[in-house]
């Protein structure tokens, strides 16, 4: 078989192309509308994020202007937070609410509760924490809560 020039085995590709893309135009026109609509919203969500994009270097700009707030008033803290009082229950093996749950709680978990427990209460779970667990971060935790209590 004798091989065609490169211009008319382009063209004829051409030609096949303009066949294919002719053939599939009706099912191209049934999903236009949802194409033209995905485009519509990533270029609406570029434009988003550029503008917000903007308003960050605006901000780092600006906050050489002015003082920040020593505590926002938007901004709580989980020692800002008055615990509510704990209903006493028994526990097994235990007969302490203080402990009911203790073994369960996360590091920051445990963090959020430090400023409610008084200086009998630390001890008590220090002692806890030493006998059962022996968490290091917890212990640490409460070992230090438990100095600065008591340095005050």
């Amino acid at each position: 078989m004798s091989e065609f020039p490169l211009p008319v085995r382009v063209a004829a590709g051409l030609a096949a192309t303009a066949v294919e893309q002719a053939r599939a135009l009706p099912a191209t026109l049934l999903g236009m509308p949802v194409t033209v609509a995905s485009q519509a919203l990533q270029a609406s969500m570029r434009v988003q994020q550029h503008i917000t994009e903007l308003a960050i270097k605006g901000d780092e700009a600006l906050s050489v202007l002015r003082t920040p707030e020593e505590e926002p008033s938007w901004a709580t803290f989980d020692e800002d937070i008055v615990p509510e009082p704990e209903v006493v229950t028994e526990h097994e093996g235990e007969g302490n609410a203080l402990l009911a749950d203790y073994d369960a709680l996360s590091l920051p978990q445990l963090r959020g509760r430090l400023r409610s427990y008084t200086e009998d209460d630390l001890t008590e779970l220090l002692a806890h924490e030493e006998r059962n667990e022996q968490r290091p971060e917890h212990l640490r935790m409460l070992s230090n809560r438990l100095t600065r209590l008591r340095e005050q």
